[in-house]
């Protein structure tokens, strides 16, 4: 169910179509996915998940299956 969420928010954030999306997006590899759409991704994301994500952890945030990585840190289950 999560999973399914986090693709949502992707897609919602970057303004992606599903013929876009592919779990293997990285950050700046799309126009989308750049450093504005950057910042609307984490703060979907915060939102959806109800978390904060650490500075650090934006930073590191460079790829579809990094992000759920890094939210699994902040007890997100994929």
């Amino acid at each position: 169910m999560n999973l399914e969420k986090y693709k949502k928010v992707f897609k919602e954030a970057l303004s992606i179509d599903d013929a876009k999306f592919s779990e293997k997006i990285k950050y700046n590899e799309i126009p989308e996915w750049d450093s504005i759409g950057h910042m609307t991704l984490i703060s979907a994301l915060e939102e959806k998940f109800s978390i904060s994500i650490d500075t650090e952890d934006v930073v590191d945030f460079s790829s579809f299956e990094k992000g759920k990585e890094i939210l699994s840190k902040y007890k997100v289950d994929f």
